[in-house]
């Protein structure tokens, strides 16, 4: 029986999401009576579609009888993570040839990188790029000749935007494709030491740079547990792709084998097959909280505390920081990789990967075991694959085999899960505390207050931020400039608690997965631009930030005081910056997805009690 807690923030979740859910399905429903895309196309249409087919294929997708999949990948030859989609259509178009069905590349969407444009321009236009991405896989589809979909993405925004495009074809069966992580360069440890050296000028730059290309040397995800990463391991705990298939590396001969399969499974479960399994009903409440659950028992991204958010509402759901905040409360954290700990992502599918996470979280009734997945059932999610004399086989997880990465039975790491939200008269944020130390969860102290990452850097260098603080950077926002991740911050925050000074940041922008010791209450809303509370502190204000009891204050009396205003879009009309005003100006609060697609919900209709 699941978990009560579980139960009932599933059942909250639905109850008030019961209009837009049913006129999600009601649109769905509608797509799906129209019948095949390319039955309703005309001559002209059509010849169009297949013009540069082969003889064979053209008459496969002329004839109608056969599925025809589209390909919706983030292909690019410059980023690790997106490489390997190079061969991916080759490959899954001639295993479908074999038993005479069709793939077309239907489109590729934007893949930038937050790893190259970190502290750089282009971050200001990462976050709003996952509604670009859902816009692209939107018009991939529209031509209509396709019968399922598959998504070849896995980074941060990328994986989000193509399920939320995805969503709005809902009645296609829908699976991701992943492409696994890099082999292990050098140890977390290490790169966070000379991190930490360099910042604080004890090391040059070609010895961070010599460490950086060892870190980051071949191709597949980055190996910390990143928003890329997470993105895998919530997306296969919600049953949207094969079982144990997230993190097998790019060059395993696995790897090939489990595109092929699923390629083939997709194909054979269209509208005209008994098998038919549409994505709207793989993507329901339960394996949304599925989802939800692995996230916060791995200790995964805070991205995802806004990426969710924003998906969820894509399928008609309506989900809130109280759910995953009541989430957190019941699910305790189960693995122990980094920023967390030591071990990277090799090691966790080492110790037996998600099937193994999902048997543990199983174990205490934390998961929704009556659901479907694109693939099957949730038992099915408990199994991993693996070659036998070249065949795939699919064998039962046993559960971790390294308990120092993935929990045993009975062992848990902390007992609540690695994300918490935090409430008071500065708003609500988020905070990663999985990492963390007990002793750093609560900190009280003056505010050092900036308006960039940048003025906190020339402050550190300069020595004024040797001493106890709370460094406030607000006007980050999504409305104010795309919200950016603030890492530069990471080093030098990490020196001054090495220093013995109690230190934690308050920020409206964000940090993602690879926040990791500092006390870091992100994602402050309502934002600094907006009229938060954030835009009122002043030097010297004393801040709270209790991430035991899920607080944020500011302890002086700020009544009487107005917000700070400055003009955020003279700084954004350059580096491409200036494209995305629109969306600055549109775009919904952090704690409703941050999203320019959807617009900003009533509080009246976030909250309704059930008993």
């Amino acid at each position: 029986m699941t978990h009560q807690a579980i139960m009932a923030v599933t059942k909250r979740i639905e109850k008030r999401s019961e209009s837009l859910r049913q006129s999600y399905l009601d649109a769905m429903t509608h797509q799906q009576e129209a019948g095949r895309g390319r039955s309703q196309l005309s001559c002209g249409n059509l010849a169009h579609a297949v013009a540069t087919a082969s003889c064979a294929d053209k008459q496969r997708l002329l004839d109608n009888t056969s599925a025809n999949l589209a390909i919706i990948s983030s292909y690019n030859d410059m980023l690790s993570a997106h490489k390997p989609y190079e061969v991916y259509p080759e490959q899954i178009q001639t295993a479908l040839a074999k038993l005479g069905h069709t793939a077309q590349v239907a489109g590729c969407v934007p893949a930038m990188c937050d790893g190259v444009t970190q502290g750089q321009p282009g971050m200001d236009m990462s976050l709003f790029s996952r509604d670009l991405i859902a816009q692209s896989t939107a018009f991939s589809l529209s031509h209509n000749m396709f019968d399922g979909n598959l998504l070849l993405g896995v980074c941060d925004k990328i994986a989000p935007g193509q399920l939320m495009g995805a969503l709005a074809y809902g009645h296609l069966p829908t699976a991701f494709i992943p492409a696994g992580p890099m082999t292990t360069g050098i140890s977390n440890d290490e790169k966070v030491s000379i991190r930490q050296q360099y910042a604080a000028g004890h090391l040059g730059q070609m010895a961070l740079l010599d460490m950086e290309c060892r870190a980051y040397h071949g191709t597949g995800t980055c190996t910390f547990f990143g928003t890329a990463n997470t993105n895998q391991l919530v997306f296969e705990a919600m049953g949207l792709m094969l079982p144990g298939s997230a993190f097998i590396a790019p060059h395993d001969p696995l790897r090939r084998v489990l595109t092929e399969y699923a390629a083939l499974v997709i194909a054979s479960s269209s509208a005209t097959s008994p098998r038919y399994r549409p994505l709207y009903e793989v993507f329901t409440a339960k394996n949304l909280v599925n989802g939800l659950v692995a996230l916060l028992a791995s200790g995964g991204s805070t991205n995802h505390s806004i990426h969710m958010i924003a998906v969820a509402r894509a399928a008609g759901y309506i989900l809130t920081w109280q759910d995953l905040s009541d989430l957190a409360d019941a699910v305790p954290l189960v693995v122990n990789i980094y920023p967390n700990g030591s071990a990277d992502i090799n090691d966790f599918q080492a110790a037996g990967g998600v099937p193994a996470m999902m048997a543990r979280l199983a174990q205490q009734d934390l998961l929704h075991q009556d659901t479907l997945t694109a693939f099957g059932h949730f038992k099915d999610q408990l199994s991993y694959p693996a070659l036998e004399d070249g065949d795939l086989v699919w064998r039962r997880s046993k559960g971790s085999s390294d308990p120092a990465v993935i929990a045993n039975e009975g062992q848990t790491f902390q007992s609540s899960g690695g994300l918490k939200v935090l409430k008071g008269n500065l708003g609500q944020a988020v905070i990663k505390i999985s990492a963390v130390k007990k002793e750093h969860r609560v900190i009280e102290a003056p505010a050092k207050v900036f308006n960039d990452q940048n003025e906190v850097e020339r402050a550190y260098q300069s020595g004024d931020l040797n001493c106890d603080c709370v460094v406030v950077v607000r006007f980050n926002g999504p409305a104010a400039n795309g919200m950016p991740e603030l890492h530069k911050l990471m080093p030098l925050l990490g020196n001054l608690q090495n220093d013995g000074f109690k230190v934690a940041l308050v920020t409206d922008g964000r940090l993602s997965g690879a926040s990791g010791k500092i006390p870091a209450a992100i994602h402050v809303s309502p934002e600094a631009l907006r009229g938060g509370v954030i835009a009122k502190i002043k030097e010297g204000d004393i801040v709270r930030l209790d991430s035991v009891n899920g607080c944020l204050e500011v302890l002086t009396d700020l009544d009487s005081r107005d917000c700070v205003k400055i003009d955020n879009e003279l700084g954004q009309m350059t580096w491409g910056r200036g494209l995305f005003a629109q969306c600055r100006q549109t775009v919904s609060a952090a704690d409703q997805g941050a999203s320019f697609l959807y617009p900003s919900l009533e509080k009246q209709t976030l909250e309704p009690e059930i008993s």
